[in-house]
Order: C-alpha cells, then sequence, then structure tokens
C-alpha cells in the first residue's frame, strides 16, 4: 500500500454515496485537529473516493490543500462498489463492551476528544438496577427489564426485537 499526498481538488466525491454523514464531520474535524491525520482516504483509479468521504469533507472544512491518499487501482469496479458499502457498514455490526468502554474513558480528560459526551455514554444501556424476579405464568417464563434510551431509532430496534425474535408481550 503507497500513501501519497494529492491535492484535495484532485479527488472527488463519489456522486451516489448512500452514507449520509454530514452530522459526522464535526467529530472528525475534531479528531484531525487533536490527532493529526492518521488514516488515508481511499480512492479508485479515477480519484473518486471509495472511503473516506467524511475525512475528505472535515479536510475542506479545515482548508486542507492535500490530504493522504491510497489508490486502490487492484480492485475491480465491482469489488470497489463493494468495499465503499462493506466498510460503512462494519461499524454498525459491533457493539459497545460498556464496562471496558468505562474503562477506557477513566481518567481522559475531558478536553481530549472521544466522540462521546458524559451524558450520552450509555446512550442505550440495560438498566443494572432492574432487580425484576422471573415470573412464571400460563404462557411461560418471562423476565422483565428495564431499557432506557433517549434515542428513539433504538428504542423501536429493540421494541421489534423483543416483539418479533423474542416473542414477549409489549
Amino acid at each position: 500500500m503507497k500513501v501519497q499526498n494529492v491535492s484535495i481538488d484532485s479527488i472527488k466525491p463519489y456522486e451516489n454515496n448512500p452514507r449520509d454523514n454530514d452530522g459526522a464531520v464535526g467529530g472528525v474535524v475534531e479528531s484531525i485537529k487533536q490527532f493529526g491525520w492518521q488514516q488515508p482516504i481511499v480512492v479508485d483509479k479515477d480519484s473518486v473516493i471509495i472511503v473516506g468521504h467524511t475525512r475528505y469533507k472535515a479536510a475542506k472544512k479545515l482548508g486542507y490543500k492535500e490530504v493522504p491518499v491510497v489508490v486502490a487501482s487492484n480492485l475491480t469496479d465491482e469489488q470497489v462498489k463493494a468495499y465503499r458499502l462493506a466498510d460503512n457498514k462494519s461499524g454498525e455490526n459491533a457493539i459497545w463492551d460498556n464496562k471496558k468502554l468505562l474503562k477506557e474513558l477513566d481518567g481522559l480528560s475531558d478536553k481530549i476528544y472521544t466522540g462521546f459526551k458524559e451524558s450520552g455514554i450509555f446512550e442505550d444501556v440495560l438498566d443494572e438496577s432492574d432487580n425484576s424476579p422471573v415470573v412464571e405464568n400460563n404462557k411461560g417464563i418471562t423476565y422483565s427489564m428495564k431499557f432506557s434510551t433517549q434515542n428513539k431509532k433504538s428504542f423501536e430496534k429493540i421494541k421489534n426485537y423483543a416483539t418479533e425474535v423474542l416473542s414477549l408481550d409489549e
């Protein structure tokens, strides 16, 4: 892999990028300010961005004239399309281990950027103080637990999962 610095004006965003990343640009700007540029943008043989649209937008916002780039000239058009999707999708398939996350956040200065707000560290968590008993009834065994979130999409996702997959009553 060869990383090269190129003019930011020589690379082009992918016009059909299905990821709306505008909300993430501010965080990437802050990350670049604090940690420098640590990950190149990947482009195809025509200098169209495969992965790194958010870094590209952050660099534009910061006024960068050049950015580090890797040209993935070894990929077919189909592989480029698939890589663009897979790179963005893979992060959605991971979950946080909240105990390990707290250990990592513990002791970090509030001034260093992590992407977490103190009030939002556990945006979606099971309430550990919930000591509801397991109840046996004519439908079988049920266990109730509390789920707390300020994110309506997360709530709907958990509710649908519980209803469809676990066959729980609402």
